[in-house]
């Protein structure tokens, strides 16, 4: 075969280059002029990472490499949009678009379309979305024969999960079971028996699902040689950004595309690698030197973003992990002679009034709420901020889009409680009843009926008179003339009427309910939200959670602050009314919590940010609150329990750090109340305690009450 070379015109890429070089900084520069060959860009956070992968397509485009022979994966389509963008702004070319660029899910899918049929596809298959996806998986449930009422088999998002981790990190489907879900590890054999017919299916139907335009382009790498072949010459060179959030498959891929020409360049930072427990891999970006051998390795390591006295403390808290590419990180900002505030609280109150009072300081010295973040380690470390922010009328977005008290799980367990303190809360019977199983529209609204009609009349002729007054009530005779709990009692007894009847299916879950409800009414119960909460945990919501949500530890977690902050409520009743109160107080209007739509209240244009680490990735902000950094908090006791995940924790806190501009205020509670309302003093994280206390400010609270803020003037005892 001739081979001819096409010869560029020469003249002007000296002039090209001078300009990249005013344009970019020494490290940057190098990046963007590479040899070509495997090279891994470890790029620190705030350094440009974006600008130099821009910048190196430009480049490569610039040098006569064809843009269709150029991949660039990102981990959005819209990232990708934008860079291209700027390649075209950069070269001036018309044929940027025919970069391969975009997710991994879409470059699979452009290879897939041209050559679905060499798997058994047709070309015009369609993408299942993820409820789509849900919604086969529960037909193939129903194929399979599997009795979920009496085994208690886990939903179709939770399968979904399960069979989505062990597709995307090379799993077999058992050592995932046995490992992420062992409470699930007696149903192996069904969940396998569903994920065999769910396969079976999606061929069937002409359909594959996200994981299978990943898991079908590999099997076309690696079965169809001819056609591995053709992409392998095709790609002359892959870029792959946000290399450290790469699971196990997409890697696989990447290495499959780039097996002949090798100029594969990887961009990211293993000191932000925090997604392990949704699959990402970190030995991918860790082990790419091993994998290449020739790889080169640079750093980008001047940030734009913070001042030195910030990067100080990010650089010698990431330095104590053992696996990790070493980089300090260097500021282009002068000091403002301001180091990271430490910030010990008397208890969860004062550290609530301490960042909404810090916060409308920085409002009236000119910094917009848009520029203020307040970060956290679990979303219900937020819960008392919160209340605090909505009683100062401090507009706020979450993050994940959804406040603490709106979330489906901590309204499934308010709903026991109002159904407690009102039985004729019709919404919140109704909610509580789906849960048990079998149970849908229609029966709730039938058990509903019968116990606000039927079970009245038919325990009206009881001789306590006591029982009788209970009754009037129900029926709205006489308002306000017993207890409502007495009604809630009553109702009890009407649902075991009801099972006795035959009105309703006889099975252990009415029974287990019927007894939870009677615990939660009992005397000693009644008045105590916090125990009323734990029981509801103890007695199904925790096994619920485990059957219906793929994230239910952190669910769990969440009700356990909930249990929490609840101790300081002596009524139930007080503790609801506060939370519709506040929901009223907050929005200018009445908004129950039982509403299914996140409202945001304030100018749309100005928003304090409310976020766990996890979602703040990428964001910045020129202020930014650590809250919660107490051992036992941050880091999370349940992420500690796998190997490495201290590592991956400190990464965390670094990505924490590092989203700050300006200034940093790191805070925690020296006091809290455990479960039995017992005080339990608490330490900061070992994440501060394993930096000098010279890179703190140590800030002495001062209350105008009498609230014992004394104890913080002791706590650099704590970090000395």
């Amino acid at each position: 075969m001739a081979r001819y070379v096409i010869k560029r015109d020469q003249s002007s890429l000296p002039e090209r280059l001078t300009r990249y070089k005013s344009e970019l900084n020494d490290e940057q520069f190098k990046v963007v002029t590479a040899q070509p060959k495997a090279t891994l860009v470890v790029a620190g956070a705030g350094t440009g990472k974006t600008r130099a992968i821009t910048y190196r397509v430009a480049y490569l485009i610039e040098q006569g490499v064809s843009p269709q022979r150029i991949v660039l994966a990102t981990f959005t389509n819209r990232a990708a949009r934008e860079m291209l963008r700027r390649v075209e702004n950069l070269t001036g070319s018309q044929n940027v678009h025919r970069v391969w660029g975009g997710t991994f899910h879409r470059i699979a899918n452009l290879i897939l379309r041209r050559h679905a049929v060499s798997l058994g596809y047709d070309s015009n298959y369609s993408i299942l979305d993820s409820e789509d996806a849900r919604g086969l998986i529960n037909i193939c449930v129903e194929d399979a024969a599997i009795d979920t009422k009496a085994k208690r088999f886990p939903k179709a998002e939770v399968v979904q999960d399960i069979i989505s981790f062990a597709n995307n990190t090379d799993l077999p489907l058992e050592n995932v079971i046995a490992g992420k879900y062992p409470y699930f590890e007696m149903l192996t054999a069904q969940i396998k028996r569903v994920d065999s017919i769910y396969k079976r299916r999606k061929l069937e139907r002409n359909v594959m699902d996200y994981d299978d335009l990943l898991l079908n382009v590999k099997k076309l790498l690696v079965e169809k040689r001819e056609i591995a072949e053709i992409y392998a010459e095709q790609f002359q060179h892959i870029l792959v950004d946000e290399y450290q959030d790469t699971n196990r498959l997409q890697a696989e891929i990447i290495d499959l595309l780039a097996v002949k020409h090798r100029n594969v360049m990887v961009v990211g930072d293993d000191a932000q690698s925090i997604f392990a427990w949704r699959g990402a891999e970190f030995t991918n970006i860790y082990e790419f030197p091993k994998r290449y051998p020739e790889a080169e390795v640079f750093k980008l390591e001047t940030n734009y973003r913070s001042t030195p006295e910030i990067l100080a403390l990010a650089n010698t808290s990431i330095a104590c992990n053992r696996k990790q590419f070493p980089k300090m990180l260097t500021a282009v900002k002068r000091s403002r002679d301001m180091r990271p505030a430490l910030v010990p609280c008397s208890d969860v109150e004062q550290q609530s009034a301490f960042v909404a009072s810090r916060i409308l300081e920085l409002r009236d010295e000119g910094t917009s709420l848009e520029d203020i973040g307040v970060m956290y380690r679990s979303h219900y470390h937020s819960i008392e901020l919160q209340l605090e922010l909505s009683r100062r009328n401090i507009p706020y977005r979450v993050q994940s889009g959804v406040r603490f008290f709106e979330q489906a799980h901590i309204k499934d367990v308010i709903a026991y409680l109002r159904i407690i303190v009102n039985p004729r809360d019709e919404l919140a019977w109704k909610r509580v009843l789906k849960m048990i199983p079998g149970v849908g529209n229609a029966t709730a609204n039938r058990v509903y009926e019968s116990l606000m009609l039927s079970e009245p009349s038919a325990l009206a002729g009881g001789q306590n008179a006591e029982a009788r007054t209970s009754v009037r009530v129900l029926s709205g005779l006489e308002e306000n003339s017993t207890d409502a709990l007495d009604v809630t009692l009553l109702l009890t007894r009407g649902l075991r009427q009801a099972l006795r009847a035959g009105r309703l299916r006889s099975s252990q879950p009415f029974k287990d309910f019927i007894a939870l409800l009677e615990l939660l009414s009992a005397q000693e119960n009644r008045n105590n939200p916090a125990k009323q909460i734990a029981l509801i945990l103890e007695n199904g919501y925790e096994q619920y959670l485990l059957e219906n949500f793929e994230n239910a530890d952190a669910r769990t977690e969440d009700i356990k602050g909930l249990i929490l902050y609840a101790q300081r409520y002596d009524s139930t009743e007080t503790f609801l009314s506060e939370l519709a109160l506040l929901s009223t107080e907050r929005f200018k209007e009445p908004q129950p919590l039982v509403g299914e739509e996140v409202i945001e209240g304030g100018e749309e244009d100005e928003l304090l940010t409310l976020t766990s680490v996890h979602q703040a990735k990428g964001l910045e902000w020129k202020a930014v609150f650590i809250i919660w950094a107490a051992e036992g908090k941050f880091p999370s006791p349940r992420s500690l329990r796998e190997i490495d995940s201290e590592e991956e924790e400190r990464r965390l806190w670094y990505v924490a750090v590092t989203r700050a501009k300006d200034e940093l205020y790191v805070t925690y509670p020296l006091i809290m109340a455990d479960y039995n309302r017992q005080a339990v003093l608490q330490k900061p994280s070992r994440f501060v305690t394993e930096c000098p206390p010279a890179l703190f400010e140590v800030w002495d609270l001062e209350e105008e009450s009498n609230t014992p803020a004394a104890l913080a003037a002791n706590a650099s005892e704590y970090i000395n």
